[in-house]
This record gives structure tokens, sequence and C-alpha cells, in this order.
């Protein structure tokens, strides 16, 4: 299974890069929504987690934009962020974004939810 991250800290992507590849899934990165599109237009995948506070393409305006091309509309994209407001889970839903996971992450259960969106 292929999982793109994408998040402009060096660090969130390493551990992202850590749990997921021990989990046996095969991670793509991006540090930000230009750079995840640009890797979306080119490889395929199986699940986005994405961070929302990011330069250049913040993650919402990149879930929408994965949304407006059709080939991404069953797509499952994670939200993954430090942000807790009700306001931006409705955002993120609005978006298209299928879950939201509050970072620090639980390798575990990040898994799991990895797991339960794609199956």
């Amino acid at each position: 299974m292929r999982v793109l991250t994408v998040d402009d800290s060096r660090t969130i992507l390493a551990m992202l890069h850590h749990t997921l590849t021990n989990a046996g899934f095969e991670v793509l990165q991006a540090e930000n929504g230009q750079v995840g599109l640009d890797v979306l237009g080119r490889e395929s995948v199986d699940v986005v987690i994405t961070d929302i506070n990011m330069p250049v393409m913040d993650g919402i305006e990149f879930i929408k934009s994965v949304r407006a091309t059709g080939k991404h509309q069953s797509l499952p994209i994670l939200i993954l962020t430090t942000e807790t407001s009700q306001d931006k889970r409705d955002q993120g839903r609005a978006a298209g974004g299928t879950g939201w996971i509050v970072k620090p992450f639980d390798p575990e259960k990040l898994i799991s939810v990895i797991n339960k969106v794609v199956h």
C-alpha cells in the first residue's frame, strides 16, 4: 500500500516515514500541498495524510484541489494536525477530508485508521 504524507515539518515527515515503512507501507513525501499535488499528478497512492498549516498551499486548499480533479474523489485523505478547533475540523470535512488525527500521533492508532479507511 502506498501512502503520500504532506507536511512542512521534516521531523513529522521522518516520524511518519519510520512508522509507515515499519508497518509495511511504501511512503511518498511532500513538504507542502503544491508538491503533494505534483506527486499525485504522477504517482498513484492508496491514502494521503496531510497537515493543515503549511506554506505555499495549506492542507485545506490541497484537499480541495485533490477533490476538484475527478480522479481522486474516493481517495482517503487523513488530516494530521495540531489544530483542535471545531471550525478547522468543519473546514477539513467540507474540503473533503476523510478523517482527523491530532498531533502528536500514536503510531498504532495511525496504522489502524489507515487500514480502516482503505479497506
